[in-house]
């Protein structure tokens, strides 16, 4: 099953910053929007951030202010900069993308899952 490809992840102190990179394969074509979502204990999956191809972010609340979304269309590449982290930012992040075909429904595709840690 094809993958997107993530990297970034980590252990840091609360206050402190993170960089989280995504790359989808050459294979996935058409691609409409990226970002990341994260999935914490016994918690629901839930949308971190998104990007659009023409660069319309989206950010979850919880996020905004802290958290900046970019991306490279060349590359297929989305980058997730998160700053003031807070331990309640722990949670195994997942990238996404979506890929809308001309008269189908979206399809998603992920990447593994980075584990982001905040703790003193």
């Amino acid at each position: 099953q094809v993958q997107l490809v993530e990297f970034g992840g980590g252990l840091v102190q609360p206050g402190g910053s993170l960089r989280l990179s995504c790359a989808a394969p050459v294979s996935i074509s058409g691609i409409t929007a990226m970002g990341w979502y994260r999935q914490a204990p016994g918690k629901q999956r839930e949308l971190v951030a998104s990007i659009t191809r023409g660069g319309n972010p989206n950010y979850n609340d919880s996020v905004k202010g802290r958290f900046t979304i970019s991306g490279d269309n060349a590359k297929n590449t989305v980058y997730l900069q998160m700053n003031s982290l807070k331990p309640e930012d722990t949670a195994v992040y997942y990238c996404n993308a979506e890929v809308l075909i001309s008269r189908g429904p979206r399809h998603d595709y992920w990447g593994p899952g980075t584990q982001v840690t905040v703790s003193s």
